[in-house]
């Protein structure tokens, strides 16, 4: 039976990973947009000729989201704590959003002008939120906690594309509201987050790390541990890391380079973050109207797949919620890579070798295609998708986690600023024989993981550096604050919960007023 702290600690959770539906968001906004007619002539652009400036209306999101997860999410974090890094990134969102959806005629420099900004504010939001999940959730169901981070990506391409489906249907009615309605949609979900924000406890180690404020930190947690000892034995372990990286380690970013342990972390967290992109995912999700369009005509059953491929997004990542802390990352993340090679195979195959009568498919070879693209979704999901970011914003230490999470989060942001940049052109000229590059990239990712990823499954976050030739900072942080045993705080009452606590609460509070009381110290 799940206690009412376990449920708290999963409603924080989930209010934290609601970010990510920004995210999801704006990857699919701008696919629907531009299979919108009414887009293109508001901004005066043809799909065939302008497909350069297409492509940096899309890049120009990643740019702001590069520089946002670079130079200001880290630090904004780590400065003002989790929920308000949150909290900026989807202020911004809303602001960028008004500014996409009312850009004046033909002024397609003030919807690019928001899309850089929307870049900023999620490159904010998006290095705050799984620093926050993976702060509050405990060790052992850490990942599957971190698989609602991902499957929001997909509840906001759900929205997105639900929404386009919808307005693509009432075009002639709506007229240039059909693009503008699906844009103007995408501050919904910050709007609620930024209601509840206020209401969440922050992390206990930004409590720590900032201001050493420990009474706050133990408040924090006693929301969502259950027992006193739970409570005081990681308190325990927070205080040991910190004190340890603050004297050992250096509390700049400069440890992101100078610590062989966290520089090895860092460049492998880069690298499977540029691999989640070149998996064929970000490409698919941005321009799958462009190749559906090899296929069908008929914008309403473009419209109509990828509201069906948001929803079983949905559906797939789930896969990942019994299988990250049972199977493991590394077991997720080549079993995905094997997987969407063989689709990214197949789909070219089918195109290939069968017939075209008067430009496109038949349905029959459409249904397979597609079928085939829902394959890769159903792999890509739960490892490259949901696991990626598991990884990622679980093997840094505190000192440098929001920064480290921030940098290599947008490392997805580089690649796709680089690739898909030419993505339209490359299409054009190859076709889908374009998807045999994603196959062949899908076969080193899988290799590269079995070679050099290690597991991290339900180990603490605190003691995550001995995976990577570091040192275990609970331990050396116990020698240097004096604690007998690093892995657990003797004061604690063992056998006390808070129900318990609150029935001791006034005798507690007449204690510490009294002349002689004293303030007990782990």
């Amino acid at each position: 039976m799940p206690t009412k702290e376990r449920i708290y600690n999963w409603y924080i959770c989930m209010v934290a990973a609601m970010c990510m539906v920004l995210y999801g968001y704006d990857a699919s906004v701008f696919n629907a947009a531009q299979n919108s007619d009414n887009w293109l002539k508001w901004f005066g652009l043809d799909s065939k000729a302008d497909t350069y400036l297409i492509g940096l209306v899309n890049t120009a999101y990643t740019i702001g989201a590069i520089v946002a997860g670079w130079f200001f999410g880290g630090p904004i974090a780590d400065r003002f704590g989790r929920r308000t890094g949150m909290g900026i990134g989807c202020f911004v969102t809303i602001i960028a959003t008004f500014m996409q959806t009312f850009a004046p005629y033909h002024n397609i420099g003030c919807f690019i002008g928001g899309r850089v900004l929307i870049g900023l504010g999620q490159g904010i939001a998006l290095t705050a939120g799984p620093v926050y999940i993976n702060e509050m959730a405990p060790a052992e169901i850490r990942g599957t906690v971190m698989t609602f981070w991902q499957l929001n990506y997909s509840v906001g391409s759900f929205i997105a594309y639900w929404i386009a489906y919808a307005t693509g249907i009432y075009k002639t009615r709506l007229g240039d509201w059909d693009w503008r309605m699906v844009v103007i949609f995408q501050m919904l979900v910050p709007i609620i987050v930024l209601v509840l924000l206020p209401f969440l406890p922050e992390s206990p180690r930004w409590w720590v790390k900032r201001h050493n404020n420990i009474d706050n930190a133990r408040a924090a947690l006693r929301k969502i541990r259950h027992t006193e000892q739970e409570v005081e034995d990681e308190l325990l372990a927070i205080r040991e890391a910190i004190e340890f990286e603050k004297e050992a380690v250096g509390a700049s970013y400069w440890a992101l380079f100078k610590d062989p342990s966290i520089r090895k972390r860092l460049y492998l967290a880069f690298a499977i973050n540029v691999g989640q992109q070149l998996t064929g995912q970000g490409t698919l999700n941005s321009y799958s109207s462009a190749i559906y369009k090899q296929v069908w005509k008929e914008k309403s059953t473009i419209d109509l797949i990828n509201a069906l491929n948001a929803t079983c997004g949905i559906l797939f990542t789930l896969n990942a919620a019994w299988t990250a802390d049972r199977y493991g990352r590394r077991w997720l993340l080549m079993v995905g890579a094997c997987g969407m090679a063989l689709a990214m195979m197949l789909v070219p195959v089918v195109g290939q070798t069968t017939p075209t009568i008067n430009g496109v498919k038949s349905n029959s070879v459409g249904i397979a295609i597609v079928f085939l693209l829902f394959v890769f979704t159903f792999f890509y999901k739960p490892s490259w998708g949901a696991t990626v970011w598991i990884w990622t914003a679980e093997v840094f230490s505190v000192n440098v986690r929001a920064q480290a999470v921030g940098m290599c989060s947008q490392m997805q942001n580089v690649a796709n600023t680089i690739f898909q940049q030419f993505f339209p052109a490359f299409l054009a000229n190859t076709g889908l024989k374009c998807l045999f590059f994603f196959m062949a990239v899908n076969v080193c990712l899988a290799a590269f993981v079995f070679f050099f990823l290690p597991e991290t499954k339900q180990v603490p976050i605190e003691e995550i550096d001995v995976l990577f030739g570091g040192a275990n900072h609970v331990e050396k942080g116990g020698n240097l604050l004096g604690v007998p045993d690093a892995h657990h705080a003797t004061t604690a009452p063992t056998a006390m919960n808070h129900d318990d606590i609150e029935k001791q609460e006034p005798e507690i509070q007449q204690a510490e007023r009294a002349p002689d009381a004293k303030e007990i110290k782990i």
